[in-house]
C-alpha cells in the first residue's frame, strides 16, 4: 500500500500526492488489515545515498499530514549493524523511508461484509456474461450463478464494471486493458531477518526489487512481464514464468548473503495488473508491450453507449478515490458524496493469516465470509497458501471435510491440489527432480 517512489521518478507528481494520501485514510479505515512499514535502500554507488535521498525526502514532503515517518539517511556502519545479511562489499550506507504494507484478500473481504452490513447485497460467485440496453433508459446485464448454474438477468438504472484484467470481456469498444503480470517468492524469514523491507531501486528489467517481511517470512518480488488478456481465462490463476523466478533470484543475490536458492523456496505465485492501455494517434487500439512498467498506474473511466460504466487501471492505495470518480460518473444518478466518511471495516475476523485455521475458524468463515472452497479459506481467508505450499497441502484435507460438514456442498479439494501442485511446478528445479 504505497504513494510510488517509482511513479515520482518518472514524474507523476499528482498521482503520488493522491496515492500517498489515500494511503493514510486506508491505514485508519483497516488498522486491523495496514500498517506502516519503513523500507531501506541500500547505496553501493557514492552518489545514491544522496541521490536517492533527496528524492525520498521528497517523497515525503508530498505526503505532508499524511506522512507515516521520517525519511533518514544510514551510515555504513549502522547499515551494517542493522542489517548484516546485507553485502557488504561496497556498502556505503542506505536511505530509509515509510510506506505501508497490508493483507490484500484481507482487506477486499472486510470491504464486502462492510458493504453488506450497511445493506449491500454481495453476491459471490456471480458472473456477468454481457451486458445490453434495457427499457427506459436502464441497462440490462446476464448473470450465471456459477455454484447453482443458476441464469438470471438484472436491471439497473447504473452499472459499474470493475472486473480488472476482464472489463473488456464487457465492453463492445477497442481494448482498453493492458495486463501486466508480477510474480513473487516466498522464503524463510532467516534470509533478512527485520521487521523492516529492503528496497534495491533498479533491476536489469528496470523495475524495483522488494524484500518484505510478511506473516512470519519474506515475500521478494516483483516483475512487470507483459501478458495478453486472452492468456488468462476467467477464474484460471496466472502462474509465475520460470524466467520471472531466475530474474528474481538473481537480483536478490545483489543485496543478501546468503542469497535464497530455488531450494529455498517456500511458494511462488503471480498477480495481473489491469493496466491501462497506452493509446497511439495512428492505432487507437495498439499498445506497447515490451515495457509495461512504464505505464502509467492511474485509472481510467468510460461510460458506453448502453450506460455501462467501466473503471480500471489504478491500484489497491487509491481504491477510494477510484470509487468515488466512479460515484461521480454515473450517468444517470450522479451523487452529491455527501455522506459521513467511511466507518472502520469490521475487523471481527479470526486472525489465521500465517496457518491453518481451526474446524471452528472454518465454521466461521463459510458463516461471515462466503467461504466455500478449500481455496476459498487457505488462499483468501488465511494466506497458507502464498506462504508455503506443503504446509497447504498437507492441511487441506481437514479444512475439505470441516466445509462438506458444514456446508454440504463439495469443497473441491481436487482443484485446490491441482492448483497447489501447479504453483510448486513453476519453481522446483527439474534438477532436483
Amino acid at each position: 500500500m504505497h504513494g510510488g517512489v517509482r511513479y515520482l521518478a518518472q514524474g507523476e507528481i499528482s498521482l503520488v500526492r493522491e496515492a500517498l494520501h489515500e494511503r493514510k485514510s486506508l491505514i485508519e479505515l483497516g488498522p486491523r488489515l495496514a500498517r506502516p512499514l519503513r523500507f531501506v535502500m541500500p547505496a553501493y554507488r557514492w552518489w545514491e545515498r544522496a541521490f536517492y535521498g533527496s528524492g525520498l525526502l521528497a517523497y515525503q514532503a508530498l505526503a505532508g499530514q499524511s506522512s507515516l515517518g521520517r525519511t533518514d539517511l544510514i551510515s555504513r556502519a549502522d547499515t551494517q549493524s542493522r542489517y548484516p545479511q546485507l553485502i557488504a562489499e561496497g556498502l556505503r550506507g542506505a536511505v530509509s523511508y515509510f510506506d505501508a504494507q497490508f493483507d490484500d484478500a484481507g482487506f477486499a473481504l472486510a470491504m464486502a461484509r462492510g458493504a453488506a452490513k450497511a445493506g449491500a447485497v454481495v453476491l459471490n460467485r456471480v458472473q456477468a456474461l454481457s451486458v445490453q440496453a434495457g427499457p427506459d433508459r436502464s441497462t440490462a446485464v446476464s448473470l450465471i450463478d456459477r455454484e447453482t448454474g443458476t441464469r438470471l438477468s438484472l436491471t439497473a438504472r447504473d452499472v459499474v464494471n470493475a472486473s480488472g484484467i476482464w472489463v473488456d470481456a464487457l465492453r463492445s469498444n477497442p481494448p482498453i486493458v493492458q495486463p501486466s503480470q508480477g510474480a513473487h517468492i516466498v522464503v524463510d524469514r532467516r534470509f533478512f531477518p527485520s521487521d523492516d523491507a529492503l528496497l534495491l531501486p533498479r533491476t536489469a528489467d528496470g523495475r524495483v526489487l522488494f524484500v518484505i517481511p510478511w506473516l512470519g517470512h519474506c515475500v521478494i518480488g516483483t516483475t512487470d512481464t507483459p501478458r495478453d488478456s486472452s492468456d488468462v481465462a476467467l477464474g484460471q490463476e496466472p502462474l509465475p514464468f520460470s524466467e520471472e523466478i531466475d530474474l528474481i533470484l538473481k537480483e536478490v543475490s545483489r543485496l543478501l548473503s546468503p542469497a535464497p536458492r530455488r531450494s529455498d523456496i517456500l511458494s511462488a505465485w503471480a498477480g495481473l495488473r489491469p493496466l491501462v492501455r497506452p493509446v497511439t494517434t495512428s492505432n487507437p487500439s495498439s499498445a506497447t508491450k515490451a515495457s509495461t512498467h512504464k505505464i502509467s498506474r492511474e485509472h481510467s473511466i468510460e461510460v458506453d453507449a448502453h450506460g455501462m460504466l467501466t473503471i480500471t487501471g489504478g491500484k489497491w492505495t487509491t481504491c477510494m478515490a477510484m470509487a468515488r470518480d466512479a460515484l461521480r460518473s454515473l450517468p444517470h444518478q450522479p451523487l452529491t458524496l455527501d455522506a459521513p466518511q467511511p466507518r472502520r471495516l469490521p475487523d471481527d475476523a479470526p486472525d489465521c493469516a500465517n496457518r491453518a485455521p481451526t474446524a471452528a475458524e472454518v465454521v466461521w468463515l463459510c458463516d461471515n465470509s462466503w467461504a466455500r472452497t478449500v481455496e476459498d479459506v487457505l488462499a483468501r481467508r488465511s494466506r497458507l497458501l502464498f506462504l508455503n505450499i506443503g504446509e497447504a497441502l498437507r492441511a487441506a484435507p481437514a479444512i475439505a471435510q470441516t466445509l462438506k460438514t458444514h456446508t454440504g456442498q463439495d469443497p473441491q479439494l481436487e482443484a485446490f491440489q491441482l492448483l497447489a501442485n501447479q504453483w510448486l511446478k513453476s519453481f522446483v528445479d527439474p534438477k532436483a527432480g
